[in-house]
C-alpha cells in the first residue's frame, strides 16, 4: 500500500544555485548596467544627428536603435538567471536618464519594456541556453519591443508602411548590435577568465 504525501515541495539546492542570485551576480550585473549606461548616454547624444540623416525616410533611423538593447541582453549572457536582462536593462536605463538626455526619464518606461523583450526569450529557452543563435534572438525581442511600443506611443502618425520599416530596421538592429556584439564580448571576457565565476566562462555556447 502506497501512500501520497501532501507536503509542499521546496526547491533542491541544484535549483536554487540555477535560478537563485548570488552576491557576484547582483554586484556584477550592477557593474555591467552602470558601464552600459554610460553608452546609452553616450548613444542618446548622438540621436539627433541620426534623426538629421534619416528625414527623408525617419524609419531607418532604427536601424542605430540596436545600442539601446546591449545590457539586457549582455546581462543575460552573463548571469544566466531570470530577471538578468530586466534588471540590467532597468539598472542602465536609470544611469543615462540620470546623467542627461533629450528623452528625459522616459527611458524607464523604454528600459522596463526592452528588457522584457530580451527576458522572454532567455525564459523560452529556460535559461539553459546562451549561443549566438538566443543571444541574437534576444536582442530581436529587445528590438520588437522597442519598436513596436515607440509606434504606439511615438510614431502612432505614421503611415504603416514605414511603421512596418522601422520594425524591420530596429529588430535587424537589435539582432546585431544588441544580440551578436555583446555575444561577441561575453566570449572575449570568457577567454580571459575574468567570468571564471559565471558559467558563462566555463561554457562552451558562449
Amino acid at each position: 500500500m502506497s501512500t501520497v504525501s501532501n507536503a509542499p515541495t521546496t526547491p533542491t539546492p541544484a535549483r536554487k544555485q540555477r535560478y537563485g542570485w548570488r552576491v557576484v551576480d547582483i554586484v556584477v550585473a550592477s557593474v555591467v548596467a552602470v558601464a552600459v549606461g554610460v553608452i546609452f548616454w553616450a548613444w542618446s547624444a548622438a540621436w539627433p544627428l541620426v534623426e538629421g540623416l534619416t528625414v527623408a525616410f525617419p524609419p531607418a533611423a532604427g536601424l542605430y536603435t540596436g545600442g539601446w538593447l546591449m545590457a539586457g541582453v549582455l546581462g543575460g549572457l552573463i548571469i544566466r538567471k531570470p530577471g538578468a536582462a530586466i534588471y540590467c536593462e532597468m539598472l542602465a536605463a536609470i544611469v543615462s536618464g540620470l546623467l542627461g538626455t533629450s528623452f528625459g526619464m522616459s527611458v524607464l518606461v523604454s528600459g522596463l519594456i526592452q528588457g522584457l523583450g530580451a527576458e522572454v526569450i532567455f525564459l523560452l529557452f529556460l535559461y539553459r541556453k546562451f549561443n549566438v543563435m538566443v543571444a541574437m534572438l534576444a536582442g530581436l525581442g529587445a528590438g520588437l519591443a522597442l519598436s513596436i511600443s515607440e509606434n504606439i506611443l511615438y510614431n502612432m502618425l505614421w503611415a504603416p508602411e514605414w511603421q512596418l520599416a522601422y520594425v524591420v530596421c530596429a529588430a535587424v538592429s537589435g539582432m546585431v548590435i544588441a544580440g551578436l556584439l555583446p555575444w561577441l564580448a561575453v566570449k572575449g571576457l570568457a577567454r580571459t577568465g575574468v567570468l571564471s565565476s559565471f558559467a558563462a566562462g566555463r561554457t562552451a555556447d558562449v
